[in-house]
């Protein structure tokens, strides 16, 4: 591991333990040269996952791609980094609880719909908006129905 502070590369690790959530290993570790400490952690490889586009195209799942369109959805509304964080999460231990190696795009805009509508309805509109691109006010106007009625 490289020292944030000099750039060296031996270190030692002064303490080891699991998160919160058992997911990883936090490590506090000592610079061998300068004797300044960091921290860093540790998590399990998941099985890379594999996202198939409307058009057959395939692209590596990219958290943060799904992480900023959600954050898109629920700007300037009562959701908090860490319960968008959380959202996030949930959809990726779905995502790699299916074991597949590959997941549809249609799949995952399902699943995000899904939480954004239990999390915040306006969210839930913006994200379906962008997702089912809407041609004009009427089938937007549905969508809002639909939810109005369930």
């Amino acid at each position: 591991m490289r020292c944030p502070f000099c750039g060296n590369e031996e270190d030692k690790v002064i303490d080891s333990r699991p998160s919160q959530d058992g997911k990883s290993v936090r490590r506090r570790r000592e610079c061998e040269k300068c004797s300044k400490r960091f921290t860093t952690y540790e998590y399990i490889e998941d099985v890379s996952l594999t996202v198939v586009k409307n058009d057959d195209r395939r692209e590596p799942f990219d958290r943060l791609k799904l992480q900023r369109g959600i954050e898109l959805a629920c700007n300037k509304r009562p959701v908090s980094s860490k319960k968008i964080a959380s959202l996030v999460d949930e959809i990726e231990e779905e995502l790699q609880g299916l074991s597949k190696k590959e997941v549809s795009s249609k799949e995952i805009g399902e699943l995000v719909m899904k939480k954004l509508k239990v999390l915040d309805e306006v969210a839930y509109v913006r994200f379906a908006s962008v997702y089912h691109k809407f041609k004009d006010i009427n089938e937007f106007l549905n969508e809002l129905r639909s939810l109005l009625g369930s």
